[in-house]
């Protein structure tokens, strides 16, 4: 299944990378991709873990990007 979220305001190239690879170690993703250019954040997820998926990627963005606001698609 895969999943993709919008970083509003997502300015730094460097904690992209950095989310990518911290999302990329949640229990439940296969892999993910970070693209600072268009803010958008893909993920490939086990199907059993997407409820609990979005709040985790929330807090690690929030973690690296206090001030981007993540968006569902």
């Amino acid at each position: 299944m895969v999943k993709t979220f919008i970083l509003e305001d997502l300015d730094c190239a460097h904690c992209a990378a950095k989310i990518e690879e911290e999302v990329g170690k949640l229990e439940g993703v296969l892999k993910s991709t970070c693209t600072f250019l268009t803010q958008k954040l893909t993920l490939e997820i086990d199907e059993s873990k997407a409820g609990s998926i979005t709040k985790d990627v929330k807090k690690v963005v929030k973690k690296f990007e206090p001030d981007v606001t993540v968006v569902e698609q």
